[in-house]
């Protein structure tokens, strides 16, 4: 039991499954998880989910129920030593649980220590990570372990968490607390509920009066921010997205960076603000810059692998880079131009010189017959029929208007005298 003078989230921190919030695909009855804990056979795992949402707090449910020896180490403070000094402490004990907070954090030798004792049943490992341990645990030790997904805490749950803290903790029972407003503190939290709980009791012990009110602004004016709200699953966040996009396209680099400024104000995901620029790139872009793509997609591995907030400064590069490019979305028409022929036309056969032919018998049914290789012709260009003769000329590129499909276009006019117009 934590002491009175342990923060909230602490203080609050479930014993039991039943006391849990959220997670019920893991921990709700029935579930894989609930019955190997209540069969007392738990497999080595890996808790993988976003921050706050109940890592430590099932590795604790699982030692709790089961009444075993639980130790506790930080890959941000402990190496190899320390590993060591448990199992040795765990080979004189029975069904100890070791339970390893940020585990991508260890290096393959790190992690390589830890392989004997869970393989021989030594300990229990529950190793949490917000990282894919797909790309973050060694395979050897990922092989012996479980891998649970924890999902983000929803809006209703986080709700229910502040209900809870108000009407169960006793330092709030002498006070007069009404949830008016939650927006400032779910969105300040960033849906974490250990960040959550403990911003809402700061702004109870701040108010400093019985009868508190808790609103957006009360809490905004103690955290002594002064941030854009913004709901991330609601109308605003589509509204906001769609106006950075729209800015981008329309190149407008000023009004790109204001609506990013919104997003990284109210928290948005990094991965969702890089994924959108990465799409408009090709979409919007295209071949009037090719090199906006692979700016895009070097904008969305650096802002995985560093976050808020320096991950800002990528962004803000990025979207002004699209913003201010030269558009074109001729790759974009010419898909979907074709899809729609596809699905008007059906299955057509391909012609039978650009077939593949890799046995005497396809050969023998003409399959590659007067196929002619381009680089053995002039200009490495032979005008042979590539499309089905069903759809021979069609168009579904158009180079856009622009300095370097405008070169395309002439090169192309110049392959296709007769069968394209270009």
């Amino acid at each position: 039991m934590a002491s009175s003078q342990s923060p909230l989230a602490e203080r609050l921190r479930p014993e039991s499954l039943d006391q849990l919030v959220g997670q019920r695909h893991l921990t709700g009855k029935g579930s894989i998880l609930r019955n190997a804990i209540e069969q007392g056979k738990v497999p080595s795992m890996i808790l993988w989910g976003p921050p706050g949402t109940g890592k430590t707090t099932i590795a604790h449910i699982i030692a709790h129920t089961l009444d075993v020896p639980f130790y506790t180490l930080s890959a941000i403070s402990s190496g190899v030593k320390e590993v060591r000094e448990v199992i040795e402490e765990a080979r004189q004990k029975e069904k100890v649980i070791l339970f390893i907070d940020e585990i991508h954090r260890f290096n393959k030798g790190q992690q390589d220590a830890l392989l004997g004792a869970v393989e021989k049943g030594i300990i229990t490992l529950i190793g949490a990570t917000t990282e894919n341990p797909s790309f973050e645990v060694n395979s050897a030790l990922l092989s012996r372990c479980q891998v649970y997904v924890l999902k983000p805490l929803n809006q209703e749950d986080l709700v229910q968490l502040m209900k809870s803290a108000i009407k169960h903790d006793p330092s709030f029972q002498a006070k007069q607390i009404e949830l008016k407003d939650t927006e400032a503190l779910i969105n300040i939290s960033g849906g974490d509920a250990r960040k959550l709980l403990n911003l809402l009791e700061l702004v109870i012990d701040s108010a400093g009066t019985k009868k508190i009110i808790v609103t957006d602004q009360l809490v905004m004016d103690t955290a002594q921010q002064r941030i854009a709200l913004y709901d991330k699953k609601g109308e605003q966040h589509y509204d906001i997205i769609s106006a950075f996009i729209k800015s981008m396209r329309g190149s407008d680099p000023n009004a790109a960076v204001y609506w990013l400024a919104r997003m990284i104000e109210g928290g948005e995901d990094v991965k969702f603000i890089a994924r959108r620029m990465l799409i408009l790139a090709s979409e919007d872009i295209g071949n009037a810059n090719p090199n906006a793509l692979l700016l895009a997609n070097a904008s969305f591995e650096a802002v995985n692998k560093i976050g808020y907030p320096e991950s800002r400064i990528i962004l803000s590069q990025c979207a002004v880079y699209l913003a201010s490019s030269p558009k074109s979305n001729a790759a974009y028409t010419a898909i979907d131009g074709a899809l729609a022929m596809v699905k008007q036309t059906g299955d057509l056969p391909v012609p039978l010189h650009i077939r593949n032919a890799p046995t005497k018998l396809m050969k023998n049914m003409d399959y590659g017959k007067g196929y002619q290789y381009s680089h053995s012709y002039d200009n490495h260009f032979s005008p042979q029929e590539y499309l089905p003769d069903e759809i021979s000329g069609s168009v579904f590129y158009e180079p856009g208007n622009n300095a370097r499909e405008e070169e395309l276009r002439k090169h192309l006019r110049g392959l296709w005298k007769e069968k394209y117009k270009y």
